[in-house]
């Protein structure tokens, strides 16, 4: 092995040191070459990337993109971490959930996790789960020592606690060995179903009986989950979920409980998205802001913050949902590499009722490779010092901030929830991201991108109910499994999915990009894209529509013939019964009826044209 002798050598010496502007000039050049005439700063904003909140995601970050100290692990502001090993010994806590409604259920799929790799349960109870009875039967076998438990009962929640306790006792499980969270929020069961509970004295009486005797138990939860699926930003479901904490912290203290005792009675939830870089600089921003709020209150060193992450369900498909892994592969390392203290891996199939054991089996592995394979946990905050994630983390926490204030003003979490604050504020982020996902400018694999109509469906048992009534679920695919669903109908009714003709000119190297690209997309609608023969003219269009059962068109080529050949074969087509001629590309040409292209309205193009073929909707 040879060894560099050790005599000062730096590597770059023969480099001269590059500049800001001297990157900044040639990405001039490379942008000139595309046809935008853009220098200077304009030349960098060109290639940068708007977020939600007003961020921006920059394609370059220097030393010079500066964000406030992040300090050490384990210590305020806790941006690095709650507690100085990181997640914890051994990585973090992998919590999965469970929703059945029947117990015996239940109690066969958590042994079963607990075996192969679960170290903690979620538990939903009463409506969308468990009978608070039943959680006996569900946990019969579990050693309650060793295996923590977080309830989700809503507006059962304290029944639901008193029951758990009791199972500890009736366990024998020391009062120190008790270890989870009983789930009582008010704020959050409210944001589900628009009924306020006053569960005021039961969230003081167990936060006393917690930190009296089980200091492992924590016993009220903040759930941003609503918040997130009703289609917030990250720096929404930060606000809300600071508002709440907020809020949670405001009654304990006002029942005499310290601020030290309240802040450890706090568990929060958030969603781990398959941004991940978004999802690190949440966690890392969530920390800050709680840090802020316990600065604020007089007790700096309670502000470490207890995240539990759930991989996002708005994310979830449910067409082609074995993709779903990867988004929940993607999810978990952002929420790991974040920090968060317990991450919950959501089934593939959760959008599709009730996980079967494959769909369980691989939630949990996917943690264990994770922390036993890639050794995530094995680095403290892992992300820590990149100029991008700590700008990203900086910026995020202020959106938040801002968020929590405008909240505050509008008379803390209840009365934004109850004046409809809230509930404007998420779907107006939500209208504008619909606009994305229409126009294909934030894609779905499987669904508006590469979907795959020959696929066989994946069939799962409904799931329970879940409560409704409050601020709405919404899911990315919902546009598109609308469309989606349309097209099945039709098949079932009718033996034939709706067709399209592509009408492709000229040789495979002139059509083969725009027919790819118009077959995909008309497949996103449930519509089969017929391309045969391969290729078509004036003289055989007519002939080949004919042939195809379809009752629409799209000629598909280059720019060159379709110049020399669109208003004909667009002529041909209709003089064959084509309801409607698309062109794939941009332009103007006398015969052709509409355009597809990149960043076209894909779900008004396709509803317009399913409406147009009869498909009922």
């Amino acid at each position: 092995m040879t060894v560099l002798p050790d005599d000062g050598l730096s590597l770059a010496a023969e480099f001269p040191d590059a500049t800001h502007e001297q990157w900044q000039r040639l990405v001039e050049g490379v942008l000139r070459k595309s046809g935008k005439d853009v220098s200077g700063t304009a030349a960098e904003e060109a290639l940068s990337t708007a977020l939600e909140d007003g961020l921006t995601t920059r394609p370059l970050y220097t030393a010079r993109d500066a964000a406030p100290d992040a300090g050490f692990p384990g210590f305020a502001p806790f941006v690095r971490g709650a507690a100085p090993e990181g997640n914890a010994p051994g990585g973090w806590d992998v919590r999965q959930r469970h929703a059945s409604a029947d117990p015996a259920r239940t109690n066969e799929a958590v042994l079963a996790d607990l075996e192969n790799g679960v170290t903690s349960l979620w538990l939903a109870v009463g409506p969308g789960g468990l009978p608070v009875d039943g959680l006996e039967q569900a946990l019969s076998g579990v050693y309650l020592d060793l295996a923590p438990v977080a309830l989700d009962a809503g507006d059962q929640a304290a029944p639901a606690a008193r029951e758990l306790l009791r199972l500890y006792e009736a366990a024998g499980v020391a009062d120190d060995a008790a270890r989870g969270t009983l789930g009582v929020d008010p704020l959050g069961h409210e944001a589900r179903t628009g009924t306020a509970v006053d569960l005021t004295a039961a969230a003081v009486e167990l936060a006393r009986r917690c930190g009296e005797r089980h200091p492992g138990l924590r016993a009220l939860t903040v759930d941003a989950l609503p918040y997130h699926e009703a289609g917030g930003s990250a720096a929404q479901e930060l606000g809300a979920a600071l508002a709440t904490g907020v809020a949670y912290l405001r009654d304990l203290a006002g029942a005499g409980l310290g601020v030290e005792e309240a802040c450890a009675q706090l568990e929060f939830r958030f969603a781990a998205t398959a941004d991940q870089f978004l999802t690190i600089a949440k966690f890392r921003a969530a920390r800050r802001l709680w840090a802020r709020v316990a600065e604020v209150a007089g007790a700096p060193a309670a502000g470490a913050q207890r995240q539990h992450a759930v991989t996002s369900p708005v994310m979830m498909t449910r067409r082609d949902p074995w993709v779903n892994m990867l988004r929940t592969t993607v999810a978990c390392l952002g929420a790991g590499v974040g920090g968060a203290d317990a991450v919950t891996v959501l089934p593939f199939d959760h959008s599709l009722g009730l996980p079967d054991t494959f769909a369980r089996r691989i939630a949990r592995n996917t943690s264990t490779i994770l922390l036993e394979e890639s050794h995530l946990a094995r680095v403290i905050d892992p992300a820590g010092g990149s100029w991008y994630v700590e700008r990203l983390t900086d910026e995020l926490a202020h959106a938040g901030w801002e968020f929590f204030q405008e909240i505050e003003r509008a008379g803390g979490q209840a009365g934004a929830l109850r004046s409809g604050l809230i509930g404007d504020r998420l779907a107006a982020t939500w209208a504008e991201r619909g606009k994305k996902l229409a126009k294909r400018r934030e894609p779905i694999t499987g669904v508006s991108e590469f979907p795959l109509l020959a696929e066989r469906a994946v069939e799962r048992e409904p799931a329970p109910a879940t409560p409704a009534g409050g601020l709405p679920r919404v899911r990315r695919d919902e546009a598109y499994e609308e469309l989606r669903a349309r097209s099945d109908a039709h098949l079932e009714a009718t033996g034939a999915r709706p067709k399209v003709f592509l009408a492709a000119l000229g040789p495979a190297a002139a059509h083969t990009a725009r027919a790819t690209f118009a077959a995909n997309l008309f497949m996103a609608g449930g519509i089969e894209p017929v391309h045969d023969p391969v290729s078509v003219n004036t003289a055989s269009a007519a002939e080949a529509f004919a042939a195809s059962g379809a009752s629409v068109a799209c000629v598909c080529s280059s720019d060159a013939l379709y110049a020399e050949q669109a208003d004909e074969v667009a002529k041909a087509l209709k003089s064959a019964g084509a309801r409607q001629v698309f062109l794939a590309g941009r332009g103007e040409y006398a015969d052709i009826d509409a355009y597809v292209y990149a960043g076209c309205d894909a779900v008004a193009v396709l509803t317009s044209t399913l409406d147009l073929m009869g498909v009922a909707s």
